[in-house]
């Protein structure tokens, strides 16, 4: 089977993305979790966070699948939604478009820069769902928010809320922040637990100062990565529950791979979060896979140099600013 994929990245979070709008691809369901997990692998050629699969829909302009490296299925991922949003723009000459998720049908536009002239995409993040059912969490109580869970600390102050995704968030200084306490909580809850059954992102967040924050996340099924879309917007609207920013404003966020930037909305009890970030595009290749899955040869390969060299310098700054105010 020859498969033609695009590798890109939103804030480092890496992905391939397969186009079956344009191409008459039949993947099953094991055919995806398969190709997740043989095409990520950071030792092959190729290497990725997951895979983007984008797809026709009948309800939007296009449908998003998003396979973590472990094969996994996730609902939602906002750095590749910005990614599948640019290709899709792209690809019908629009400048705004509408992509069904898992869980919700979500809003992307082309967006100024947020840096020199990076190719920039605007995602809703949304539903945003404080019940730990939602999760799931399994706590005695209807909601988590700013409170101890003893099981995993009687020091840090946790969060839940899903975005659809799950995710564990607190705020911690700078020197709980240079500790391996968030490795051990996370490989804890995404492992056999009683309180996660299904694992949960976990995101140790520092505030910098009125409309910066710093965000580190562990992502369930796939480990410490550069960044983490939901979580970046998750963190941003817990900041501004606990008042440290503000609703409607804009919130920086740094994270290891670079900075996006944050809008929390809330209308009454209902709150949606904009997503403003990069889109880069690395390379395009065709592969050829073996008949099992498991193995592949890439055949050609096209750089798109230029934009990973644009990127490298908001990189450059991220790091630089990072390593200055927390390392």
């Amino acid at each position: 089977m020859n498969i033609n994929i695009r590798k890109c990245h939103g804030s480092g979070n890496d992905f391939l993305l397969i186009d079956e709008i344009s191409m008459p691809y039949t993947f099953s369901e094991e055919d995806r979790q398969n190709l997740s997990i043989t095409l990520c692998d950071r030792n092959a050629e190729l290497g990725a966070d997951g895979i983007l699969f984008v797809m026709k829909s009948d309800k939007a302009d296009a449908k998003m699948r998003v396979f973590n490296a472990d094969g996994s299925e996730a609902s939602m991922c906002g750095n590749g939604l910005r990614c599948v949003g640019r290709y899709v723009c792209e690809l019908l000459q629009k400048d705004e478009i509408r992509v069904e998720t898992m869980k919700a049908i979500l809003k992307v536009n082309k967006s100024d820069s947020i840096f020199n002239e990076l190719p920039t995409y605007c995602v809703e993040i949304s539903p945003v769902l404080f019940s730990l059912d939602a999760l799931p969490m399994n706590l005695n109580q209807e909601q988590l928010v700013n409170e101890k869970i003893h099981e995993l600390s009687d020091q840090l102050l946790f969060s839940a809320v899903a975005v659809p995704n799950p995710h564990l968030i607190t705020f911690v200084d700078k020197e709980m922040m240079r500790t391996n306490t968030q490795r051990m909580i996370s490989e804890y809850v995404n492992g056999p637990n009683q309180l996660f059954p299904d694992g949960v992102n976990v995101s140790f967040v520092h505030s910098v100062e009125k409309g910066v924050i710093y965000v580190r996340t562990f992502e369930r099924g796939v480990g410490f990565t550069n960044a983490c879309g939901t979580a970046m917007s998750a963190s941003s609207l817990i900041s501004c529950i606990l008042s440290l920013n503000n609703y409607e404003e804009e919130i920086d966020v740094y994270n290891n791979g670079g900075k996006v930037r944050c809008v929390v909305h809330k209308s009454d009890q209902t709150y949606w979060i904009e997503l403003i970030g990069n889109a880069t595009y690395l390379y395009d290749a065709e592969i050829i896979m073996n008949n099992n899955q498991s193995s592949f040869e890439v055949s050609s390969t096209t750089h798109y140099k230029e934009e990973q060299i644009q990127y490298e310098q908001l990189e450059t700054h991220a790091k630089e600013y990072v390593e200055r105010i927390l390392f």
